[in-house]
């Protein structure tokens, strides 16, 4: 046998042990795509892929063949998540708006092969997954410019889903109009409360009318059912090529930096492993009424070791002048340290709720 044959011989064994590794890699890929979808998380985790990746390659001594090896895995994990997102395209996504707001957008870009289903409200996306009538919801935390968002802070007091993955998304506001509008023609902009705060500066600047709607795209669809060249939106581009709309202006939004969070929400909570890089957690609570209680709430955070990101106070609606808080921290919450902070928590709060843990992954933009 001659060393060509031989060599041959030699791959064609490997592969065979090849092949019978990859089926145990996809059928295990199969497991995490099942735990993805009762969680809530999108396929994609590239803080995770990069430390594999990274981590994998440490083990070969060979600088030229490591560098083989490292496309190698990256291929792999490309085909491991196209086999994930085929496994999950049965999911049911709800958001809140209609195709081309920019709720429609963050669902796409965490969840690209699912089925994205729209609802009027915040409060009924949120229902419809607590119903099992969809898997997760993508609802808006806050946006850099405007603030929280209340009534989604509310759902997460008061509501029974988690918090499992956020994502930062960077938005750009523009001014949408029917074809042939001229800027003279425009006298009333329509578009949700948020986007007309985020835009406030440049609409007076116009001296035009802000009038709310309920959602930008609808706002966007209205303003092209109406043909009317005095009306204009402020919603996404995505949105006027959906409604066959112009966009006059781009970027009309006071802030360059405005970016919008968005949860995903699901019915079961996200257990990371202890000391998982960039984990962030979610709690709400009320005080006793006793003088000192929240000072004491929040200096326990810290003593544990857990860097605050954001308290908020939030009146609650069954009683009043009573409110409840919301917190963000940085660290594991289901290490032992996030453990004993919980049972502390537990001495002095009528009412905690762990929200859920999401890692800091960065964000994307429209």
């Amino acid at each position: 046998m001659d060393l060509l044959e031989q060599a041959r011989r030699e791959i064609n064994e490997v592969d065979r042990e090849m092949a019978e590794l990859f089926v145990r890699r996809m059928r295990a890929s199969e497991q995490v795509a099942a735990y993805k979808q009762e969680m809530g998380l999108p396929v994609l985790d590239p803080v995770r892929e990069a430390q594999v990746i990274r981590k994998n390659g440490e083990h070969l001594e060979d600088d030229v063949l490591r560098e083989y090896y490292m496309n190698f895995l990256k291929n792999t994990m490309s085909i491991s998540r196209a086999y994930q997102h085929r496994i999950l395209e049965g999911m049911r996504v709800a958001y809140c708006g209609t195709e081309g707001a920019f709720a429609h957008i963050a669902t796409g870009k965490l969840f690209p092969t699912a089925e994205k289903v729209a609802f009027g409200d915040f409060a009924d996306a949120y229902r419809a997954v607590e119903a099992g009538e969809c898997d997760v919801a993508v609802l808006p935390l806050e946006n850099s410019y405007n603030g929280e968002v209340g009534q989604v802070t509310d759902l997460m007091f008061s509501g029974s889903l988690y918090v499992n993955e956020i994502l930062e998304l960077a938005v750009t506001q523009d001014l949408l109009t029917v074809p042939g509008a001229k800027t003279s023609d425009i006298q009333r902009v329509l578009s949700h409360p948020q986007a007309l705060g985020q835009c406030a500066e440049y609409i007076r600047s116009q001296g035009w009318e802000p009038v709310e709607y309920s959602n930008t795209a609808l706002a966007a669809k209205f303003v092209a059912e109406q043909g009317d060249p005095s009306l204009a939106a402020i919603a996404s581009e995505e949105a006027a090529a959906i409604f066959g709309l112009t966009v006059k202006a781009r970027n009309v939004n006071a802030s360059r930096s405005n970016t919008t969070r968005f949860a995903v929400f699901s019915r079961s909570e996200n257990r990371r492993a202890k000391g998982s890089m960039g984990e962030h957690f979610i709690l709400t609570f009320t005080v006793k009424n006793e003088a000192g209680a929240l000072a004491r709430a929040i200096d326990v955070i810290g003593q544990h070791g857990f860097n605050m990101r954001c308290l908020r106070s939030r009146p609650m609606k069954e009683l009043l002048w009573e409110y409840y808080f919301y917190v963000e921290a940085e660290g594991s919450v289901h290490s032992p340290a996030g453990e004993e902070l919980m049972r502390e928590l537990e001495s002095f709060c009528d009412r905690l709720k762990m929200v859920g843990t999401y890692s800091k992954t960065g964000g994307a933009k429209t």
